[in-house]
């Protein structure tokens, strides 16, 4: 990467770092800073998780959570695959993942921030569960083998990357042959050139989601680039209105322009 893109990396690594730190000090950081982790209520999280999803997780793991959907809700997961959680912060998808895969199979969390990675293992000997593994390492380049992956989730983080196509290339590397990348994603739909350009050189903006966000189209030819097929998105959300201190508020969006989040998916070719 060049000197910019090393630079703005390690500003969107500080900025997650003081997110897993103010989760260890009971401060609400997850999207909209106002769900409550240990109290039920009808939804956690921003919403994005049910009270029975989350009741049997540290609270840490939730007040964490820093993403703009909810892909284990949505992704198709079965015992004994082996999932793959890109940007997995304070670890709650990891923990969801491990728990729908069962004994028999394994769920594994990246991420690039020591300050995560810390509570995010913490958060595994919470949970005391013996199927999850957490990595360091960075989304361009996943530290593990060849077609050693059967499904692929994030949570609001590759539109943190820079080099997309590297981690799209990444993905499909790791994924077994059939396997599945099921994502959660922030995404533009309209005409992207009407971002202005002092948006994309924003630090809070890239690491609150949105200037890294790539056109609706332009995700899925870039997914059929890398090798994928049945490329696809699903809207979960349109912001229209931003929560105070959510991690996904959009700035103020020309005419013809929307923010979403989505929920994306794609395979490997079997063969």
């Amino acid at each position: 990467m060049g000197e910019t893109d090393a630079d703005l990396k390690e500003q969107i690594r500080e900025h997650y770092a003081e997110r897993a730190v103010a989760a260890t000090r009971d401060k609400r950081c997850g999207c909209g800073g106002s769900a409550s982790a240990v109290e039920p209520q009808d939804e956690l999280a921003c919403g994005l998780y049910a009270f029975d999803e989350t009741n049997d997780l540290p609270a840490e793991a939730v007040l964490a959570s820093l993403g703009c959907g909810n892909p284990t809700a949505l992704a198709d997961l079965h015992s004994g695959e082996v999932v793959l959680d890109l940007g997995s912060g304070g670890g709650i998808d990891v923990l969801l993942s491990a728990k729908r895969v069962g004994p028999t199979g394994k769920a594994y969390g990246l991420d690039m921030t020591d300050e995560m990675l810390a509570l995010a293992r913490e958060n595994e000997q919470k949970a005391g569960v013996t199927n999850v593994e957490f990595l360091k390492g960075e989304i361009e380049s996943i530290p593990l083998p060849d077609s050693s992956v059967d499904v692929i989730i994030s949570n609001c983080v590759i539109n943190l990357s820079s080099d997309k196509d590297a981690v799209l290339a990444e993905a499909f590397r790791v994924l077994k042959p059939g396997g599945r990348f099921e994502v959660g994603d922030v995404v533009f739909q309209g005409d992207l050139a009407q971002v202005t350009a002092r948006l994309m050189a924003n630090v809070e903006a890239w690491s609150g989601c949105i200037a890294g966000a790539l056109e609706e189209q332009d995700y899925l030819a870039r997914l059929r680039n890398a090798g994928f097929v049945n490329a696809a998105l699903e809207v979960t959300n349109v912001y229209e209105a931003a929560p105070e201190n959510s991690c996904c508020a959009p700035p103020a969006l020309p005419e013809g322009l929307r923010l979403i989040s989505g929920f994306i998916r794609a395979t490997k070719p079997a063969a």
